[in-house]
This record gives C-alpha cells, sequence and structure tokens, in this order.
C-alpha cells in the first residue's frame, strides 16, 4: 500500500546533534534547497550520555534557524520510520562525511527500507572542509580545551566553553 503525497516534499534529517556542528548546518542548509521543508529531528537515546539535553540541543537548533523557513526542529526516543510516518514526510537527509561514514549508513538505510518501502533515503556529501568534523571530537578537543571556534555555531561554542569552564578545563 502506497501513501499518498501530503503537502510538499519533507525530509526528516535525525541526529544527536550533541553538539550541532557547522557540518550539520551545512547538510540543513543545502537541504533546504532540495526539500520544501526539513525537519531537524533531535534523537534522544537513553543509552548514550548525552552533553546537552535534547530540549538545549533543539533550542540550539531553532536559534541557528530562527527567521528560515520551511526548517523546523523536533524530538523524538522511538523508530525514526514511526515518526516519518507519524508527520507525513517522505525522506531520510542523511549526511556523509567520509568513506568511514558509508557502511553504518548503508546499514540504517536499507533497514529503513524494509520497515517501509514508502520512505526514501538521500544522502549528502559533507562539504570538504568538514569531512573531518563530529560531534564527539569538537567534545573532545573542546574538553582538553582546544578550540573548536569556526566547527560550530556561535551559540553552540559559547556554550561549550561555558560547560567546560565550569569543569576545570583551560
Amino acid at each position: 500500500m502506497t501513501r499518498e503525497k501530503v503537502g510538499g516534499k519533507i525530509a526528516v534529517y535525525p541526529g544527536s546533534f550533541d553538539p550541532i556542528t557547522n557540518g550539520h548546518v551545512d547538510i540543513i542548509k543545502r537541504g533546504i534547497r532540495i526539500f520544501d521543508e526539513i525537519i531537524v529531528l533531535v534523537a534522544f537515546n537513553p543509552n548514550k550520555s548525552s552533553m546537552f539535553t535534547v530540549d538545549e540541543r533543539c533550542q540550539f537548533i531553532r536559534d541557528i534557524f530562527s527567521g528560515v523557513e520551511g526548517i523546523k526542529v523536533d524530538s523524538h526516543d522511538g523508530l525514526l520510520i514511526d515518526y516519518l510516518i507519524d508527520s507525513g514526510a517522505t525522506t531520510i537527509l542523511r549526511g556523509m562525511r567520509a568513506l568511514s561514514d558509508f557502511e553504518y549508513e548503508f546499514q540504517m538505510a536499507l533497514m529503513n527500507r524494509r520497515q517501509t518501502k514508502d520512505i526514501e533515503t538521500v544522502f549528502l556529501m559533507s562539504g570538504f572542509q568538514w569531512f573531518y568534523t563530529s560531534s564527539k571530537l569538537i567534545k573532545e578537543v573542546a574538553g582538553l580545551g582546544g578550540s573548536v571556534e569556526g566547527l560550530v555555531p556561535d551559540n553552540v561554542h559559547q556554550k561549550l566553553l561555558e560547560k567546560y569552564s565550569s569543569k576545570g578545563a583551560r
């Protein structure tokens, strides 16, 4: 059974975004040129220890894209496919940095496709300047007192400085 398309082309860009990086921002900005609407979906994973709460991560993204038409922010703690079906979205937007991302992303796309054939996954290659950038690496460098300025949006950079200065990082 195929679903009829409701409204425009809606993509969901899921991730933990802990924290959102300029690589993520690049994918969202490029994605909105392709899709009528992008829902940036902040995933809650109780098995992972996060630096920022889901609400903080959602607020970072709302602040970054304030006034940008077609970008919405939401959070979810269940199966991604269920969220897409409930939201009327038909596409999962994913970014890939390098070959190392391919195997995981390919597995996820095939599993999602197995759940429902009505959902497609679209991959955008990261801009070359963001190939090495990941949320995990950002937290590691910032936690050791290194600079991540220019790798994350300014509002996120400020919060990282506040978090790590309160933990005694240099």
